[in-house]
């Protein structure tokens, strides 16, 4: 690896953050399960001089599916879920799922002429999106927009919608397109996490912290920040360091309290090395350490699939950011390299979060890169695939 254009990275950061497109950012890379860098620059809070550092908790937002999918691929392993199981079976509030391709306020829905499935959840094929983006919308997403809003004045308020009660919501609300026919991202996650409740028995929360969190040693992880913890907490921006306070999703600003909504598509907090620990399991095969959480041939089977032939057209046409990807099991998979927008290798997968939380795992050159920070609206945006072009510049060939 060439060290040399590594330190590239630090100035990347330190300009980013001088130019207050990003207030505080940190990156840390692993290769051959070796720790090769650890790079931070700006802050976690302005007002008060708090430096932006590596035990700084975020809120990974979608960041958190890449986890809801490793807990139901427990579930799979264990034979209690199947990717063919239809959702109505598990979750009857989705026996009658409605689909309206009408756009507007108002709207026609008729019955679906086939049950979501769980492999429809962690493809993103079930129907369900993120709420209404224009006018022209689709009438469920308006619907769904009405209930991201009533999420969010929950969360910040009574905090009474549960998980399954969430799903109990979104059931009501028509499907943007036949399961099984198309690509949205969206709710699809949330809706996953309702099932591993079901079929685990447990709190999401608890499923995940048995199953997960602890195996993997994730002990800054969690969908609130304990009180001993709150300093830690970085504080959100907008590009020029507009502090923002807003809930988004069902997802709380403070996260002091244990939410009665746990979202698996957006509401886990955690750490730029929390993420590395479970990134690193990936990497692996699913074992850390001595912890084998899921199985070698379950880890291939989720990292190497593929969108069906029809639909992944559709994906290129909707999410051309992505070109060269492929996305399965909640996790985006390089599968042309040669389109992507940043240097990338085949087989490359993981995923990012609104606030900008960014995990990559590449099993072909052993290596393991996760970012965080939060900035508002950020995704996969252009610090993070230089960083990225950095990284993969190094390589020895």
């Amino acid at each position: 690896m060439n060290t040399n254009n590594l330190q590239n990275i630090q100035s990347l950061l330190d300009e980013y953050t001088q130019k207050k497109y990003v207030a505080g950012v940190n990156v840390l890379l692993y290769k051959d399960n070796k720790e090769l860098g650890y790079w931070q620059s700006g802050y976690a809070d302005i007002e008060n001089g708090k430096k932006y550092q590596r035990d700084t908790i975020c809120r990974m937002y979608s960041m958190s599916k890449t986890v809801t999918a490793a807990a139901a691929f427990k579930l799979i392993e264990q034979g209690k879920l199947e990717l063919g199981q239809q959702l109505k079976d598990i979750l009857p509030e989705f026996a009658e799922v409605t689909v309206c391709t009408d756009t507007g306020r108002k709207g026609n829905p008729h019955p679906a002429t086939r049950p979501i499935l769980i492999q429809d959840l962690l493809n993103m094929t079930s129907g369900y999106g993120y709420g209404a983006y224009w006018e022209g919308s689709t009438y469920g997403e308006h619907e769904t927009s009405k209930l991201i809003e009533e999420l969010n004045n929950d969360v910040a308020g009574p905090n009474k919608i549960t998980t399954q009660e969430f799903a109990k919501r979104i059931a009501k609300i028509p499907l943007n397109f036949e399961p099984g026919t198309d690509y949205q991202y969206g709710y699809s996650a949330d809706i996953l996490g309702a099932v591993i409740e079901k079929v685990s028995g447990k709190k999401f929360s608890d499923y995940l912290k048995e199953n997960i969190f602890t195996p993997v040693g994730m002990n800054d992880t969690a969908f609130y920040v304990p009180q001993q913890k709150q300093s830690r907490l970085s504080k959100i921006y907008r590009t020029g360091l507009e502090e923002f306070t807003g809930c988004n999703l069902g997802v709380g600003y403070k996260m002091e309290n244990p939410p009665s909504f746990e979202s698996g598509g957006a509401g886990l907090c955690s750490t730029v090395d929390d993420y590395m620990k479970f990134g690193l399991m990936l990497l692996n095969k699913g074992k850390l350490d001595n912890t084998q959480v899921l199985q070698p041939f379950t880890i291939d089977f989720m990292t190497t699939a593929t969108l069906r032939d029809d639909i992944q057209q559709k994906f290129n046409i909707k999410m051309e950011h992505l070109s060269g990807y492929t996305y399965c099991n909640l996790l985006r998979i390089a599968n042309e390299p040669g389109k992507c927008k940043a240097l990338t290798s085949k087989g490359e997968y993981g995923w990012d979060g609104w606030l900008g939380p960014y995990l990559g795992i590449d099993p072909a050159n052993n290596l393991v890169l996760v970012m965080t920070m939060q900035k508002v609206d950020a995704g996969t945006w252009e610090l993070t695939r230089k960083v990225k072009n950095v990284v993969y510049s190094s390589l020895d060939i």
